[in-house]
């Protein structure tokens, strides 16, 4: 079970995380499009850059 309290240690990680039921804005959309932004860009570098290796 992770431990939930190194979480409360971070309040702007549990701000960005948090979304309320009210919102109307394109926040979720938002922090979407940023978390595969994220992950995606690295890992479309590696693959190219191991097809260049070869």
């Amino acid at each position: 079970m992770p431990d939930i309290t190194a979480l409360a240690a971070h309040p702007g990680l549990i701000e960005v995380l948090a979304v309320s039921k009210g919102d109307q804005g394109p926040g979720a959309l938002l922090r979407t499009v940023l978390l595969v932004g994220l992950v995606g860009v690295p890992l479309v570098a590696w693959l190219l850059l191991r097809g260049y290796r070869k």
